[in-house]
This record gives C-alpha cells, structure tokens and sequence, in this order.
C-alpha cells in the first residue's frame, strides 16, 4: 500500500489552523499551574506532578493528562469530593470516563461550558489548544474561589436597576450616535426626471 498524506483539502486546512493555534509557552505555563495545585495535595498528587515535562509540542500535554487521573486531582484539590472514583485503569473507556468526570467536576463549580474542550479533544489529541484554554478557565475559576489561580481575574455580572423615572428622563434624550440633520428635510426635493406611468 502507498504512503499518502492523512487529510487533503478542508480536512489538512482546519488541522494547520488548529496546530497554528498550539502555544507551547503557554501551553508550559498552564502545566506548570498544574504541577503547583498538584503539589499541595497529598504525596500522591504530588507523584503524579512529577508526571509533567516542559511543554515544547502538544504530544508533552496530551501524555501526561490522556487518561484524566492528574485532571481529576486538580478538580479535587480545587473542590474536594468533585470527582468520587479516579479510574486507574488503562483500558480506553475508563481514560474516557476520567476525562468526562472531570468536565462534569469543572461544570460542578459553575464553569461555562463553551470554556470547556470535548473528551475525544484531549484523548485522541484532536484538539489541544482548546483543552490549553479550557485548563487557563480553570485556573480563572480557582483565582475566584480564592485558591492560586491562572490567567487574569474572572469577571462578574454587573446587573443595574433603573426606576421608572430615570428611564422616562431618557425617552426625550437624542443619542449623539444619532447624529443631526440641522433641519435639512426632503419635503422639497425635486430633482431628477419624474416617473410617467402611461395608461
């Protein structure tokens, strides 16, 4: 048999963009936010720290975190009880399962889900970075809850109330996006050749 390319087309366009968008410094920077959280856990969260390598290429992230036991760990450090069994297993649909209890574990703590990547994402290495993004919105979910956190402060709802009187005393407001036509009309306007409908 041949040796052809895997993906032509949209297939080896839409998997360039999703490699271009792989951060290794950053990528470096959300594992070792991870090795931190592991390390103030139990000596067993801080063996499985010792799991984790500088981050020079995607295979670095999606090694040490495929079967979902270290991503279990830091939901647990971060909330206790998120994640009930760690699977250690190493059959693929117990890997799976960790990975899926971890999402449910960061939807526990009220993560939004467009934050959070799909299990085949990290398993089957489809789509790193967004797992990347997904480990920082952690990180941002543990800065709010006072633990260390990752990434800048997450932000907050901001919900005003106005009376009834204030929102009356804007009706006869004229926005300045509005602009002005400084009394110009087209009540005269007569230029151009008229239209004749002939019977």
């Amino acid at each position: 048999m041949a040796n052809r390319p895997k993906g032509f087309g949209m297939t080896a366009e839409l998997a360039n963009k999703k490699a271009a968008k792989f951060d290794a410094d950053l990528a470096d920077e959300t594992l070792q936010w991870i090795v931190s959280i592991l390390n103030t856990g139990s000596s067993e969260d801080q063996q499985l720290a010792s799991q984790i390598v500088k981050v020079k290429t995607e295979k670095d992230v999606h090694t040490p975190l495929k079967d979902g036991v270290i991503l279990c760990h830091v939901v647990n450090i971060i909330k206790p009880g998120s994640v009930r069994k760690v699977n250690s297993s190493k059959m693929a649909f117990k890997q799976m399962e960790n990975i899926a209890n971890f999402l449910t574990g960061c939807e526990g703590l009220k993560m939004n889900k467009t934050d959070l990547f799909q299990t085949v994402d990290l398993y089957e290495s489809g789509n790193i970075p967004q797992v990347v993004f997904s480990i920082i919105a952690l990180g941002r979910k543990a800065k709010a809850m006072g633990l260390q956190g990752l990434g800048p402060k997450e932000s907050t709802a901001n919900k005003r109330e106005f009376t009834d009187e204030q929102l009356r005393a804007g009706e006869g407001v004229i926005g300045l996006q509005a602009g002005s036509n400084k009394g110009a009309s087209q009540a005269g306007q007569s230029f151009g050749k008229s239209r004749m409908i002939l019977d």
